[in-house]
């Protein structure tokens, strides 16, 4: 009788080693910031910025040089929660305020992820992935949302282009962002508007909730995962009055030294916690920089050595930093491997234990063994890049290989991105070696035609998909009925 009392509890007590033994988890999104701003990347002090304590992450960990995303914030959001290309859960456009888009409620997140081995989760700032209900962080595994930075920070700029319009103020009041914090059962509620003034401070709030969240999770029974989402460097970039005119750049270096500074308040709190070395720290950025975006004072944002920016399918828009650190785990080293923002998901969930969705093509590849050491190769070596539901480019090992053609807006030469456009080549697609030429200024398809072959294959293997899992039907601004 005695033993059989004694078995709910070693149930019990198993079950809770079990859980701490499972790492805690903390993504950090950075929003905008190119390959060439840290210093970790070459930049930093070289550039009037600094990046101490994000040098010092990355060199804590695994830095990886090939860490691939999606061509725009919504696009790479959705394939880092869902592990997918961004159209097959209809994301593959940025989401724009009162639009359509919005992430459906069958899509399996990593927050769901996480909470089916016991995990509490946190989501705190930029999401980025649609206002309806059903695609809130609380209603995609999320057990709060905190700061919430649910649209994009070029939105704080409409209340002014409404107010010039002459526009009635209820009619702005009910147009304008706001930040949503959730409450009872996981509800959304606004408790201000996010304005160019608030602009300034929300990223210490951002901070400020992580440490406390941190501080408070740090002494629970469950392990925790923690998605921290920055609003830096998406424009505008303003910030705090203490990091004003502390870069020697202007504004874009001052929001990468601020991003800086709270990435450190992050680490610091997970240090004072006692829970560092049972912590994972994901570090990334969700697109490329935008270097032609805003008024020129504005404007500072690298992407290294490579050609592009937010918005188009260059290297340069998708190629980030990132980097991750598990201390004990994770031998600090650097890695050249391919990976993409789509690995995160198959990868976090063999770390802990997670069965993937088999009802849907996962198109991110395990890497737990990269990351891990226990193999120096990637399983990737190619990825697929869309603007909408178009394939607009693949990648397959160093060949970056183009349908369309991407060119300049009309009155600014340097802009390719959001404010580019593309063209239909005819008969064969543009082929470059991005290792022989990180710019794409030399067409190499004379030479290098031979890729061919593997292009047609990625692609046709990806439509085959389709046949048995349709992609939802996209939205286009452009192109309305049937």
């Amino acid at each position: 009788m005695q033993r059989i009392r004694l078995l709910p509890f070693l149930i019990a007590f198993m079950g809770c080693a079990n859980a701490q033994d499972k790492p805690n988890v903390v993504v950090m999104l950075a929003d905008n910031v190119g390959y060439g701003d840290l210093g970790a990347y070459g930049a930093g002090e070289v550039r009037g910025m600094p990046t101490p304590r994000i040098d010092q992450l990355a060199s804590e960990g695994v830095r990886f040089t090939q860490f691939l995303v999606e061509p725009g914030c919504t696009p790479s959001r959705a394939a880092l929660q869902t592990g997918r290309y961004s159209p097959r859960s209809g994301l593959g456009s940025i989401i724009v305020a009162g639009t359509p888009n919005t992430l459906q409620a069958n899509e399996v997140t990593l927050g769901e992820l996480f909470k089916s081995q016991g995990y509490a989760t946190s989501y705190i700032g930029k999401w980025h992935l649609g206002a309806s209900e059903q695609s809130w962080p609380t209603r995609q595994g999320f057990d709060q949302y905190r700061v919430g930075v649910i649209e994009t920070s070029d939105s704080t700029l409409y209340r002014g282009g409404m107010q010039r319009s002459g526009l009635p103020e209820a009619l702005i009041a009910a147009s304008e962002p706001s930040i949503w914090e959730s409450g009872e059962n996981g509800v959304l509620k606004k408790v201000r508007p996010y304005t160019l003034d608030y602009r300034r401070q929300v990223e210490a709030d951002i901070a400020g909730s992580a440490v406390e969240y941190i501080q408070r999770q740090a002494k629970a029974s469950e392990p925790f995962l923690l998605f921290v989402g920055w609003t830096n460097t998406h424009y505008p970039s303003l910030v705090a009055p203490e990091f004003d005119g502390k870069s020697r750049i202007g504004p874009y270096g001052d929001a990468i030294m601020e991003l800086d500074h709270r990435t450190g308040q992050v680490l610091d709190a997970i240090k004072t916690a006692g829970v560092e070395d049972n912590t994972i720290v994901i570090w990334l950025s969700d697109n490329g920089a935008a270097p032609t975006e805003g008024p020129a004072e504005f404007r500072g944002g690298s992407n290294g050595p490579f050609r592009g920016e937010l918005g188009d399918a260059l290297e340069g828009s998708l190629r980030v930093p990132a980097m991750i650190k598990w201390p004990g785990r994770i031998a600090p080293r650097t890695s050249n491997a391919m990976v993409s923002i789509h690995d995160i998901f198959p990868t976090l969930a063999k770390i802990i234990g997670a069965a993937i969705p088999a009802d849907r093509p996962i198109d991110g590849v395990d890497q737990s063994d990269l990351v891990l050491g226990k193999q120096t190769a990637s399983k990737r070596e190619s990825l697929i890049t869309f603007l909408g539901d178009e394939i607009v480019a693949v990648r397959w090992r160093q060949f970056r290989i183009y349908p369309k053609q991407f060119i300049s807006s009309a009155g600014n030469p340097a802009m390719a991105g959001i404010g580019g456009y593309r063209a239909e080549l005819t008969g064969y697609p543009s082929i470059f070696n991005i290792e022989q030429d990180p710019r794409e200024e030399v067409n190499t398809v004379s030479v290098n035609a031979w890729t061919l072959a593997p292009y047609m294959k990625l692609i046709g293997e990806y439509r085959k998909s389709l046949e048995q899992y349709p992609n939802p039907k996209a939205v286009n601004l452009t192109k309305f009925g049937g």
